[in-house]
């Protein structure tokens, strides 16, 4: 069954273990069109040769067959250490969808199914992967492993944070971040899918929390997941509409069209000043709208692991 069937059946994401192979195939498949030609073809066994290494291993096939360099991978070889970090606040299951598929998925099923793909690309690897899952407090932490009860008790749990809806839950990003960074005892990647959203006040605070993880040594991908065309275009219906934030219960009636040149110059305003910030910390700052496929995010995340490994 590829995705297409899976849609038409109605498979919803209450298997994110099937969609994410699924993802992770059409993803590979499609690699010889990519940066990645050739990456696929033996994609557990290989990683590429950086200048300086020794010569022994490269493979001289797979050279001539891509004209780029690999080396074999071997099982003594020391794999990456990826922490997944999951924003299960209110604001992240925007919009309200009644059932979640690949063609109509809010931001936390989004994320979810993401991290689920790298995370059977990270399986393929032979890594170890963590996951946190947060809202105003820890909701789930589990260090990093590699093995298959691992792998699957992470996948039930990304399962339950798209089932189960929190209601009037902020996001206390940054103590989460620090709480992370003292738990993270080895060099990782820090893999952090979130809309970012929180008290203007709090933004000093919570890059302190991302530079206490670069401070560590580890490596930081955010994923700043939306909906653009709600949450940065702005796009209602031309009648009055009632605006409710879904972490406090404030509401504002008001007519989109009336609201929307405000409102997109305070987001662009929010997203340059995040960007900035990302790349004074060397913080990887990745943007998503969740109307796009997922191969965005996977090719970003490989490009990161291959300098990171």
């Amino acid at each position: 069954m590829n995705i297409k069937d899976a849609v038409q059946q109605g498979v919803g994401f209450g298997n994110l273990d099937f969609l994410a192979k699924q993802v992770v195939e059409g993803f590979i498949s499609g690699m010889h069109k990519s940066p990645f030609h050739g990456f696929s073809a033996e994609f557990a066994e290989h990683k590429v040769y950086n200048q300086g290494e020794s010569t022994r291993h490269i493979d001289w096939k797979l050279y001539a067959k891509t004209d780029k360099l690999y080396t074999k991978r071997y099982d003594d070889e020391t794999n990456l250490r990826c922490h997944f970090v999951l924003d299960n606040s209110s604001s992240m299951h925007y919009p309200i969808v009644k059932k979640q598929n690949l063609d109509n998925y809010n931001k936390i099923g989004f994320a979810a199914l993401a991290i689920a793909s790298l995370m059977n690309l990270l399986k393929k690897q032979r890594d170890a992967v963590g996951l946190s899952v947060y809202n105003s407090y820890y909701d789930y932490y589990a260090p990093e492993k590699g093995s298959e009860r691992h792998h699957a008790m992470l996948l039930n749990q990304l399962d339950m944070a798209i089932e189960k809806p929190v209601e009037r839950k902020g996001t206390d990003t940054y103590t989460i971040l620090h709480q992370i960074a003292e738990k993270l005892h080895k060099r990782s990647m820090v893999v952090l899918f979130s809309d970012m959203f929180q008290i203007s006040s709090e933004s000093d605070k919570l890059f302190e929390s991302l530079q206490h993880l670069k401070h560590n040594k580890h490596e930081v991908i955010l994923f700043h997941t939306l909906d653009y065309k709600t949450e940065i275009n702005f796009n209602f219906e031309t009648k009055p509409q009632r605006f409710i934030d879904v972490e406090t219960g404030k509401y504002l009636d008001l007519y989109a069209d009336n609201a929307r040149v405000a409102y997109k110059e305070a987001m662009e305003t929010f997203t340059d000043q995040l960007k900035t910030q990302c790349a004074q910390y060397r913080i990887h700052y990745v943007p998503v709208n969740i109307q796009e496929k997922f191969h965005p995010v996977l090719t970003r995340f490989l490009v990161q692991r291959q300098k990171f490994v």
